[in-house]
């Protein structure tokens, strides 16, 4: 489905929920980025933030046809990860907290959306102390994120990024490392930073 489609069908373009607490150090990575996006979003991308993902978000998941989630991740490779997710019932499901597979599955099952969903990781590495602000090293993999999240946007074509990891996957070529990130005008798998 295209932008223009989800449109006339009554359905929004793209939404863009971080996610994470900002009192936690890096684990606000998700939040921040959603709070810097806000003011330059494109057109049709509508962001939100909150400090976790919960069962009232798949409404709003619904009611779009891509999301992407922003979180930060302990383990993810530097800078960043993007991959698609799909709904998928989540075991530990629980009313103050879900995942994003979680979200896309409630959206499907109780509102009939059926979204493409993405999740932005973003590594981070002071999770275990109180206090607002990021670390000197995420910021530096927030800023790198950013980028790739902007030109992403401005295009808006998740399909070839999609199909570009596909593609590498099934084809005789390398595969993408851990780490590997999609790149926003379809030219497949880049490690490392983002151009």
């Amino acid at each position: 489905m295209t932008a223009a489609s989800a449109t006339s069908a009554g359905l929004k373009p793209v939404l863009v929920i971080g996610f994470g607490n900002p009192g936690r150090q890096d684990d606000g990575i998700g939040p921040e980025l959603a709070r810097r996006l806000e003011g330059s979003a494109p057109e049709g991308v509508t962001v939100d933030s909150d400090y976790q993902l919960m069962i009232e978000d798949a409404a709003d998941v619904a009611g779009h046809e891509v999301t992407v989630f922003i979180d930060a991740s302990t383990s993810c490779p530097e800078p960043f990860l993007f991959r698609e997710v799909h709904p998928r019932e989540d075991a530990s499901f629980s009313t103050h907290s879900v995942s994003p597979e979680a979200v896309v599955h409630l959206a499907a099952k109780c509102f009939g959306g059926r979204p493409r969903a993405f999740v932005l990781e973003i590594r981070g590495y002071d999770f275990d102390g109180f206090g607002e602000g990021l670390s000197a090293r995420a910021e530096a993999n927030l800023s790198a994120a950013a980028g790739f999240l902007a030109g992403l946007l401005r295009t808006k074509d998740f399909d070839a990024a999609a199909a570009a990891g596909t593609k590498a996957k099934a084809s005789e070529g390398p595969e993408p490392q851990a780490g590997s990130v999609l790149q926003p005008d379809g030219s497949g798998p880049a490690t490392g930073a983002v151009e």
